[in-house]
């Protein structure tokens, strides 16, 4: 790795959650500190090129996607050295699945300062893009991200089975080419088999976009036909299509009989 003394450290690296894709789904924050950026290094894998086009011309700009870990903190270190202001783009938000912790140990090491800028989750996209919603009073209060098993192992506890048990809403991420063993652990864990679910590819992606609606049986042929297989959200939610029922029960903020601080109810 890069050897940097503190006193050579003249430039911030910025972490900066790119969103799910849509260039103008980033942050005005983040928006603004590649305008400015000497330096950017984006996830080419998954974060849309043209978002590195809010960037000066002169900025030296680096696609990671065929990059080690090691390649990754040696340029973010070795444009630390050069220029105030390093952008590390990435897709999403940096704090889910975006591999922070190992990235900034190194920079930590070097005494490289470096701050993050949230962005928007895949998963946030997806329920927008579909018009659907995460939680939805007396029904599901709780969202739960998570993944699949595959080269990286879960955590003792967190299959996806177990989790499932609770009935809540479930966005499954990096899950896709493992449907099959979602559909599975879903009827496992008592869900059933009609229960609507949705897949989501690419959400906000301009002209890539892919909605997918069918059932825990339905949803893997549905998949398969649409040649879905990569960069895909999958929901499973006791609140899909909650807009088509005929009754819900409302949120008590806005009900006319229910007195909070900025208003009194009506008797």
């Amino acid at each position: 790795m890069t050897e940097l003394k503190q006193q050579d450290s003249v430039g911030k690296v910025w972490f900066v959650g790119a969103g799910p894709g849509d260039p103008e789904l980033i942050t005005v924050k983040g928006l603004r500190l590649l305008e400015q950026a000497g330096a950017v290094l984006y996830a080419g894998s998954l974060v849309s090129q043209a978002t590195t086009l809010y960037a000066p011309k002169s900025t030296v700009v680096c696609d990671s996607k065929g990059m080690t870990l090691e390649e990754i903190t040696d340029w973010l270190i070795t444009q630390a050295q050069q220029h105030k202001t390093v952008v590390r783009l990435q897709t999403g938000d940096p704090g889910l699945y975006g591999a922070l912790v190992e990235m900034v140990q190194p920079l930590d090491q070097a005494k490289i300062d470096w701050a993050v800028v949230p962005g928007v989750s895949s998963a946030m996209a997806s329920a927008a893009a579909a018009g659907e919603t995460f939680t939805l009073p007396e029904l599901t209060q709780t969202v739960i991200f998570t993944r699949m098993a595959g080269r990286t192992p879960m955590p003792e506890g967190e299959d996806l089975e177990s989790l499932a048990a609770h009935k809540t809403t479930i966005c499954l991420f990096l899950s896709i080419t493992l449907l099959a063993d979602v559909q599975k652990a879903l009827v496992n864990a008592g869900w059933d088999g009609d229960a609507p679910i949705l897949v989501v590819q690419k959400a906000s992606w301009p002209d890539e976009e892919k909605i997918v609606r069918g059932t825990i049986k339905t949803i893997h042929d549905q998949c398969r036909a649409e040649k879905i297989n990569s960069q895909a959200m999958i929901i499973a939610s006791p609140a899909l299509g909650a807009r088509y029922w005929p009754e819900i029960r409302h949120s008590k903020l806005y009900d006319a009989s229910f007195t909070h601080r900025f208003r009194k109810a009506n008797k």
